[in-house]
């Protein structure tokens, strides 16, 4: 019997924020608060350059924990770059075991060079796992 496949690019979050390195921590929390996003994708500055992304909890640890003023910070100081980035094929069980080697809670899929969406345990469990045990 056949294992069902569930790929990333049927779970994850096609509606993802993407802002600019020099936008500032306040400007991201802004835009992260009106779309409801807790993760937001630094785009690249140049075709050579790579991605990056910042977290909530990057913003708790490097803004808010060491009393920073939000609006005087560049989301290029706190992200994390370059991104660790998921196939939108990649099966959600090596998925899983990706985020759990490299310490990851989200990740965004990208497919020739362009962010599709993002990924995180909550897609992988509630829709992927959900899925598979339907099954």
């Amino acid at each position: 019997m056949r294992k069902k496949i569930i790929r990333t690019r049927d779970v994850m979050h096609e509606k993802h924020l993407e802002l600019d390195g020099m936008a500032t921590v306040k400007e991201a929390l802004d835009a992260m608060k009106a779309a409801r996003a807790d993760v937001v994708i630094v785009k690249k500055r140049h075709e050579n350059d790579a991605f990056g992304i910042v977290l909530l909890a990057d913003i708790a640890k490097k803004v808010l924990a060491k009393d920073r003023p939000s609006q005087r910070i560049n989301v290029y100081e706190i992200m994390s770059k370059p991104v660790i980035p998921v196939d939108p094929d990649m099966d959600v069980r090596y998925c899983a075991r990706l985020f759990d080697r490299f310490g990851l809670s989200s990740a965004p899929v990208i497919e020739n060079g362009q962010v599709l969406g993002i990924v995180s345990y909550n897609e992988l469990v509630f829709l992927g796992l959900c899925e598979l045990i339907e099954d």
